[in-house]
């Protein structure tokens, strides 16, 4: 297996971190990421391209659901990829506070952050996961756990 060609999903609710960690950390990587695609076609499309091109990618959306994160996990496991899951550990308060100084569609409703909270399922690496993560900030800093099942 070509380490080298990475799936990287990103498990959260909006505002906990995840995409300015994808710019800190994995700003090599493909941006797969619905806020600036905006439909799942052009997302699938994008999807497809790497893994035909074995270009490593990171799918910066919240994730949710087991289900959610399904459809990555296959198609990459398909490509041979190694894939890494990063859970964002956020309160829906600490979201709602980091989405208020949002700007524009950035911003988004404080009813979807709680929604989105209430969809959230712990990832595991029974969903094909080869390296999980655990990620949380604390006084502005990411700080990142290896994943403890």
């Amino acid at each position: 297996m070509d380490r080298e060609q990475e799936a990287i999903i990103f498990i959260g609710i909006q505002a906990s971190g995840k995409t300015t960690f994808y710019q800190t950390f994995y700003a090599d990587h493909e941006h797969i990421n619905l806020d600036t695609l905006h439909t799942r076609n052009k997302e699938h499309l994008l999807l497809i391209d790497c893994l035909e091109q074995g270009r490593s990618f990171v799918v910066d959306n919240t994730n949710p659901t087991r289900e959610d994160r399904e459809k990555y996990i296959l198609a990459a496991k398909e490509h041979d990829y190694y894939i890494k899951g990063y859970y964002f550990r956020s309160s829906i308060q600490e979201s709602v506070e980091r989405n208020e100084v949002r700007i524009g569609k950035a911003k988004v409703p404080e009813q979807a952050i709680a929604a989105t909270h209430r969809r959230l399922e712990i990832p595991e690496y029974s969903e094909g996961f080869d390296e999980l993560y655990y990620v949380y900030i604390v006084e502005g800093a990411f700080k990142v756990l290896k994943w403890e099942e």
